[in-house]
């Protein structure tokens, strides 16, 4: 799929609308004019979705005005596994050809919006450049996360060499679309204590959980309780934008969820799981039975020892409002942030243009050294530097001092006292599975629920997903791991609702992260646990770089900073089931090649 990175040749395209003066009879016909996926639609989610929003659809409900037609190029305008953004005047569209064939397609990712155009075209499917979602070319459905939605598909047709799309003018401008979704057919009434499928937690693996179940056609009661008083959210923008509002972070609304029965319980605790009667008792009182059970309450802050506990202004960034009082806070005063988690100095970088100081404490040497090796931790260390960020490494808390109960000081094991209006702390994280102690589900040494690759507890009809759990990862031979990513917490949520519907699955995915600080991103694809070297391609003082992690011969992990989309690349060939070698990586580095991907192609070795 080399030919997917070459610059296309300069062709002036000639943009030709017109609205058909009928509708053309196109059942049973794909988008790229085959036989079509969607011609034995099923609602069960199954490849070949489709939605109102598909102009390969053509609802009878649509109206010809409705639609928009245009020629977008020469059919020697595109190379095979080369794509193209172009417009049909109403909206724009990714033209993608693949195996002699054309197709059409949304041209955002539906996550945060990135050009598709720049991702990652191979075997059917485009990876986004920025955070490595997958969707097919031929049905826009959503393969690999993040995200929720899908991308509408348009209708392709060769007509005289010239390549024409059709287009539904609402799919063009929403640029995506959901998956159809079964509702619920069981007469239960609201207040009943028992539901088909509970589902403890409403972040990625909660809702994605609650979704697929509908969209495989799953007809019970879902009923999805949370302690956070606000509908699902945007967690992870918490910590780089903190003046939103929930409502501007809000990944699904009341509304949809009313719309496809998934019954929302907010600020509902639990305090205990009665595995043998199937029951789940709240903190208020509240007692409900269920079938299924799915367990994705996240984590925790890790608890910290210090005096002064009842100051006030130090903040647990954890929800909407936490941030919000944060940014206000520390308008022209004093921050100090403990702990250089990623969270921690997004926070930091957040708050350089908000606040008079802002001050780092850490206990290692170097943020991120862990993560990202010691040479890009200490870029991203001069970079904070750069922006007036006071670091204090090797160090911690001592005690907070507050006048007439609001935060003043910080006080340093060293010694040293900070001068401090606001504080957050972000200093790691546990997982919150205390209310499971006495359940019989089984949980490790550091309080992780294990599961298997199907997502299930030791227990019958429980499972469990996201940051609170430990699950087999193949690349490491099953070795049971934990992957606090917003992405895997998608993935972990697809799999349990499948496994619950006796359909065989398993999380097959390449762990995706990203952060990012002073308008530069930091993105990393793999599991680098244990990486015992780190081959840095680039200019690291230029914060234009990659950053290959290896475990003995083999590529484990990479990082990039303004390289894309190489990481989104690697996550491909990993995804692959391929491996790529460290002594390839060491070459390319000697010699300089900088940022070159297409040896990744066909460098990767089963």
């Amino acid at each position: 799929m080399g030919g997917c990175f070459s610059k296309p040749k300069a062709v002036e395209v000639k943009v030709e609308l017109s609205l058909l003066e009928k509708e053309k009879e196109v059942d049973g016909l794909s988008p790229n004019g085959k036989a079509s996926p969607f011609a034995d639609c099923r609602p069960n989610g199954a490849l070949g979705h489709g939605s109102e929003d598909d102009s390969g659809l053509l609802p009878l409900n649509l109206k010809t005005r409705d639609y928009v037609e245009a020629s977008v190029c020469h059919v020697k305008d595109l190379e095979n596994g080369q794509m193209r953004e172009v417009d049909l005047g109403s909206g724009r569209a990714l033209l993608i050809k693949e195996h002699g064939e054309f197709f059409a397609m949304g041209h955002k990712c539906p996550h945060y919006g990135a050009p598709l155009v720049k991702g990652v075209l191979s075997k059917g499917h485009v990876r986004c450049p920025w955070h490595g979602a997958c969707f097919n070319v031929t049905t826009g459905d959503i393969e690999d996360f993040p995200g929720l939605d899908s991308l509408p598909v348009f209708q392709v047709r060769v007509e005289k060499e010239k390549v024409i799309i059709r287009a539904n003018k609402q799919a063009l401008q929403s640029q995506k679309r959901s998956k159809p979704m079964a509702r619920c057919s069981s007469v239960i009434h609201s207040s009943a204590g028992f539901s088909h499928v509970l589902i403890i937690g409403s972040g990625p693996a909660a809702l994605v959980c609650a979704e697929t179940l509908r969209q495989e056609g799953f007809t019970d009661r879902i009923v999805m309780c949370t302690m956070d008083r606000h509908p699902p959210y945007d967690r992870p923008k918490l910590s780089k934008s903190l003046e939103s509002t929930a409502e501007q972070l809000r990944l699904r609304s009341v509304d949809f969820l009313q719309d496809h029965d998934i019954e929302l319980l907010t600020e509902k605790e639990v305090a205990a799981v009665d595995v043998k009667t199937r029951t789940v008792t709240f903190e208020d009182g509240l007692k409900m039975e269920y079938r299924k059970l799915f367990i994705a309450t996240g984590s925790k802050p890790k608890p910290m020892n210090y005096k002064g506990k009842e100051v006030k202004n130090v903040f647990h960034l954890q929800t909407p409002e936490d941030a919000n009082s944060i940014a206000r806070l520390a308008n022209n005063k004093n921050a100090v942030i403990v702990g250089t988690s990623f969270v921690g100095m997004e926070v930091a970088a957040a708050l350089t243009d908000k606040a008079h100081s802002v001050s780092v404490i850490g206990i290692e040497s170097l943020p991120f050294k862990k993560a990202l090796g010691e040479k890009v931790g200490k870029v991203i260390m001069k970079l904070f530097e750069a922006n007036r960020v006071k670091f204090y490494m090797l160090n911690e808390v001592s005690e907070m001092i507050g006048h007439h109960g609001q935060l003043k000081e910080v006080v340093l094991k060293s010694g040293k006292v900070l001068r401090a209006d606001v504080c957050v702390i972000g200093a790691g994280s546990v997982p919150a599975s205390g209310f499971l102690k006495q359940s019989g589900i089984h949980l490790d040494s550091k309080g992780f629920i294990t599961v298997n690759k199907m997502m299930q507890t030791n227990v019958e009809g429980v499972f469990a997903g996201g940051d609170v759990v430990t699950f087999p990862f193949p690349p490491r031979n099953n070795k049971k791991v934990n992957i606090p990513h917003w992405q895997m917490a998608h993935v972990h949520g697809r799999v349990a609702a499948l496994s619950m519907m006796g359909r065989a699955a398993e999380a097959k995915t390449v762990p995706y992260f990203w952060s990012a600080m002073f308008g530069k991103t930091i993105r990393y694809a793999g599991y680098g646990d244990g990486f015992d070297d780190v081959i840095i391609q680039g200019d690291l003082d230029e914060l234009r770089f990659v950053a290959f992690y290896t475990r003995s011969e083999e590529v484990v992990a990479v990082a990039s900073m303004n390289y894309d989309p190489i990481v989104s690349r690697v996550a491909e060939v990993l995804g692959s089931g391929k491996t790529i070698k460290k002594r390839d990586v060491e070459m390319l580095a000697r010699l300089g090649k900088t940022g070159d991907i297409s040896w990744l192609i066909d460098k990767g070795s089963h």
